[in-house]
């Protein structure tokens, strides 16, 4: 899954020198005293200015920083990752059926879907999807085993090479479909802009800046009842300041950002209608080390690190006590929604800080202590620098945190404040230290494991992997073991292979686990009603997800 939370990068000046407030079309300027007369709303994400990119396969467009995508482009199905073990529903395709080793799909795409250009969506459309996704290497970020695919009309068949128990939800789900008699006049689709956008969705692109995108309703020729907002409005704000500065004046009515002391900067400025909900998901983020550069391949050094995170910490000061619930469990895995999967012999252990028991660790591996200064084996300084972008300002606390942590074991680190692009090249690429950062959630544990593990995903540096293994983690037991859970046969088979996977991930430290994640939204009610929230969680709220569409779809003007 694209990670649930696309933060923020520097857009130094915009905002500042009143560029977005001085323009006609300011993000929901008539919304704020609409009311029941609202036509559209207004959608933020803090991740500064963006490049016009609407293709949908790419993470780093505008349309999945953004999420707008999915408002252009629909998946075959729709899966709710608040409750994944629920059956997806019907989308474009009315259904899909799966044989028993999960490695054939038979998918029926409904016929009465049309494109935004008036054409029919149909099987061709599908299949020529899938078939792009996986002769493109660079689109086949999840490496979905594809086998042949074919279509004959409505019906499309899809073959794997693997079991996809896995996988199966996320790929019906999470999958844009386009036109092939758009695309296969692409010449290069791990590139190209898809600047004049064509999809089945509800909304097409009215218009394009830096700092705005602007999608309207379609007309005619959505399969389903047209969405009663009329006109999305996404707007990229500088950091997560300007974003809940917008949020809380009423210029923006939905995000998924990070608010430190959210009820009094945000909630408490309106109350009756301010909202946040953030349901977990059963996936991490954490501390990504690259296990390729020395000293950090030294596994003992790893160990150490983990040992003197302050978890709590960073839960309390940078994650506000409620946007990243803290992981205790030295399997990473989050609580309560991976307790049933924690290993036997790891049922009961947390992580704690220890700071004595982390010098030992690195004494007995070579390591010394000189001062302040640790010096490897080799008798050079460690040193790291930690690295995320400038505007997340809840992983820039993190790291501060890490950096006094480490200083405990003589370890000098250097906190980088990177340009949100860059960083994502670099992360892809392997060119870091270490990095707060994501990983996929799914159904099972699998997702978390797999994102940081799996040597499927292992490429060498400079090459982007956007898939997963950012820290490059080389094991070949660790790629059977999740190969093993993903094709297994059954529960007991499945049960071995994590316990292995776990066992792997303890003893090894390919990334410094620290909290759970979640795919939720800062909202208002003012003008639109409908959102999910505990009472009805239908949908995940974060507005890039898949989900966002059947979000929208049920939105209803206030008091109508």
């Amino acid at each position: 899954m694209q990670r649930r939370k696309l933060f923020a990068v520097a857009l130094a000046g915009v905002l500042a020198s009143g560029g977005l407030a001085a323009c006609g079309d300011s993000p929901n300027e008539g919304n704020k005293k609409a009311g029941s007369g609202a036509t559209f709303l207004t959608v933020g994400m803090p991740n500064g200015p963006q490049t016009e990119n609407h293709n949908p396969f790419l993470t780093t467009s505008a349309g999945a920083s953004l999420g707008y995508r999915w408002m252009i482009y629909e998946p075959l199905l729709m899966w709710n990752p608040v409750k994944p073990a629920e059956p997806s529903r019907p989308w474009l395709a009315t259904g899909a059926e799966w044989t028993p080793d999960f490695k054939k799909a038979t998918i029926t795409v409904r016929d009465n879907a049309k494109w935004s250009d008036g054409k029919p969506v149909t099987g061709d459309d599908v299949a020529y999807t899938f078939n792009l996704i996986k002769k493109n290497e660079a689109l086949n970020l999840a490496a979905t085993p594809y086998g042949d695919i074919s279509a004959s009309g409505n019906t499309v068949t899809v073959t794997f090479t693997s079991s996809m128990f896995v996988y199966k939800d996320k790929w019906l789900g999470q999958t844009p479909i386009v036109p092939k008699h758009i695309w296969e006049g692409i010449k290069d689709p791990t590139t190209d802009p898809n600047k004049t956008p064509v999809g089945s969705g509800p909304y097409t692109l009215k218009s394009f800046t830096p700092q705005t995108t602007t999608l309207t309703v379609r007309a005619d020729g959505y399969w389903q009842d047209l969405p009663q907002v009329k006109e999305l409005r996404y707007t990229s704000y500088t950091d997560n300041n300007a974003q809940t500065t917008a949020l809380s004046d009423g210029s923006n009515e939905w995000s998924f950002v990070f608010i430190p002391n959210y009820k009094t900067v945000f909630i408490d400025k309106d109350p009756a209608h301010y909202k946040v909900w953030a349901p977990p998901v059963l996936g991490i983020h954490g501390l990504y080390i690259n296990t390729t550069k020395a000293p950090f391949d030294n596994v003992a050094l790893r160990k150490a690190m983990s040992m003197v995170v302050n978890r709590e910490d960073i839960f309390n000061q940078a994650e506000a006590g409620y946007f990243h619930p803290l992981v205790t469990s030295v399997t990473g895995l989050p609580s309560p929604a991976g307790d049933a999967y924690v290993a036997p012999e790891y049922k009961g252990k947390t992580q704690a800080v220890d700071v004595e028991g982390a010098k030992k660790v690195l004494t007995e591996a070579g390591f010394k202590l000189e001062g302040t200064t640790l010096k490897d084996p080799s008798g050079k300084p460690v040193k790291i620098t930690l690295t995320d972008p400038s505007g997340w300002s809840d992983y820039q606390t993190s790291l501060e945190i890490v950096k006094d942590n480490f200083a405990q074991i003589g370890i000098a680190a250097t906190v980088d404040k990177a340009n949100q692009d860059a960083w994502f090249r670099n992360v892809e690429e392997g060119k870091f230290d270490a990095t707060f950062r994501w990983t996929n959630g799914g159904s099972t544990p699998y997702d978390i494991y797999q994102t940081i593990m799996d040597g499927k995903l292992l490429k060498k540096i400079g090459t982007a992997s956007p898939g997963g293994n950012f820290g490059r983690f080389n094991s070949p037991e660790a790629t059977a073991a999740l190969a093993a859970y993903a094709n297994a046969a059954d529960d007991a088979a499945r049960t071995t292979a994590l316990n292995t996977i776990q066992k792997i991930f303890v003893e090894q430290v390919p990334m410094i686990p620290v909290g759970a994640d979640n795919i939720g939204m800062a909202y208002s009610t003012k003008n639109w009603v409908g959102w999910p929230d505990d009472t009805n969680p239908y949908s995940a709220g974060q507005p890039t997800q898949a989900n966002a569409l059947d979000v929208v779809l049920h939105l209803k003007p206030a008091n109508s």
